[in-house]
């Protein structure tokens, strides 16, 4: 995101989890095109977490309430990455490989959906400062 600092904490929030939520993408398609492959383990994506952390929404810890009370700092939305984790099969039943297809399209439908929300709320920030731009024209 650009450093002109037009673009405001929720704009810079939304572009990192587009950023993350194609990540998942690409994992969850790694996991339905394995889906035949014999001792192939699952991978899933998790950033859920470590986003939250980074803009201060942990259960049980202090939130903010107000914009100006813990600002969001670019730095923490910088160094949230994501991680791969993978369980391997313990079933001890077939060829090793615990991938399951209707999971993986149901969590890739899960996250597209979710992708396309993020995408449509950056648009219409986005929308806002080209009205502003325009002087409301």
């Amino acid at each position: 995101m650009s450093n002109l600092g037009i673009f405001d904490q929720t704009s810079q929030l939304l572009h990192k989890v587009l950023d993350l939520r194609q990540q998942n993408q690409q994992v969850i398609a790694s996991n339905i095109a394995n889906g035949n492959t014999p001792g192939y383990t699952a991978a899933r994506f998790e950033f859920a977490e470590a986003l939250s952390a980074a803009v201060g929404r942990n259960d049980g810890k202090m939130a903010a309430t107000h914009a100006r009370h813990f600002p969001l700092s670019q730095n923490n939305l910088d160094q949230v990455s994501g991680r791969v984790l993978r369980t391997p099969d313990q079933s001890g039943v077939g060829d090793g490989n615990n991938v399951s297809v209707d999971q993986e399209m149901l969590n890739m439908a899960e996250n597209q959906l979710l992708y396309e929300a993020a995408a449509q709320m950056l648009s219409k920030k986005l929308g806002l400062l080209k009205y502003v731009a325009q002087d409301g024209r």
